[in-house]
């Protein structure tokens, strides 16, 4: 197993996506949840409402960046535009951490506006150490990167996507950002094991959970953001919790967004089960270094 390195960390306890649907809820009676995430390139104008909301809302609580654009493991250079967009938001946010996706996104043909899989292999490896590190050294921050869900695997993988970020994480020093709800769309898709995928990773180098829900189709499991957290996700974040410690934990809904009171109730259900496995942790915290498992 990869030995652990220090990673970036989300703010404590559990958030919520920041989505258009609730601007009013937090601008009019801010929710008791511990922090929010929002996706980076919503808020990359030099104005406007969306901005104006995220300024905001950061005066009450953390905020999270998290990237769905960068496509880190495309083949072409990387967009210096878009990061330097990300460089200004992170200098005025002041975020607690910044993530990305470990995908492709671009040709030399445009972008494509999906996160699709990178070949697992060792050339795909050294590529992408290098990208890390020239984003890391833009922001001067060390970011995190998130599993995604996929349809498909190359045949010439040479490492599970779970030990390709844990050895990203020792070259370059970035964090991992665990989709434990991805883990178990793959393990649907593609009968991979998300125990063994989870004992690939060392507990300090994961720095913050995503929990969310996803549609069963005839063809497969969609990673969709659109419903409650599934029985079998939870089970799975449990054995997150008591592997990788008390780790910030965000519930992501994307799609057929709901009310927030639904957003906060799964919230209050992550938290309770923090709680369960770390019966000792502090008051919007997390577990003391003494709490037993």
């Amino acid at each position: 197993m990869i030995a652990a390195v220090p990673a970036a960390c989300a703010p404590s306890g559990v958030g919520v996506g920041l989505r258009h649907a609730h601007y009013a809820d937090f601008l009019t009676s801010p929710p008791v949840v511990d922090w929010v995430e929002v996706h980076s390139e919503n808020y990359f104008g030099e104005g406007g409402y969306d901005l104006h909301v995220l300024d905001s809302v950061r005066r009450d609580l953390p905020v999270s960046l998290h990237g769905v654009g960068l496509g880190l493991g495309s083949a072409t250079p990387l967009d210096a535009g878009h990061l330097g967009k990300l460089k200004r938001l992170v200098e005025r946010i002041e975020p607690e951490v910044v993530s990305e996706h470990l995908c492709w996104s671009a040709t030399a043909a445009g972008h494509l506006n999906d996160l699709l899989p990178m070949p697992l292999t060792d050339a795909a490896l050294d590529q992408l150490c290098a990208r890390v590190g020239e984003v890391q050294e833009v922001l001067r921050r060390p970011i995190l990167l998130e599993n995604v869900s996929t349809w498909l695997r190359f045949d010439g993988d040479r490492y599970g996507e779970t030990a390709f970020l844990a050895e990203l994480a020792r070259r370059t020093g970035c964090g991992v950002l665990l989709d434990v709800n991805n883990l178990y769309v793959n393990q649907c898709n593609h009968g991979e094991d998300a125990i063994a995928a989870m004992n690939e990773l060392a507990p300090g180098v994961v720095g913050e959970i995503h929990l969310a829900g996803h549609r069963v189709t005839e063809t497969a499991v969609i990673d969709d953001h659109g419903s409650r957290v599934a029985p079998a996700v939870w089970h799975l974040y449990e054995y997150a919790l008591r592997r990788f410690g008390d780790v910030p934990t965000l519930i992501e809904w994307d799609t057929a967004i709901p009310p927030l009171s639904v957003l906060i109730d799964e919230a209050r259900l992550a938290r309770d089960l923090q709680s369960r496995v770390y019966p000792c942790r502090r008051p919007g915290g997390n577990a003391t270094d003494d709490c037993a498992v």
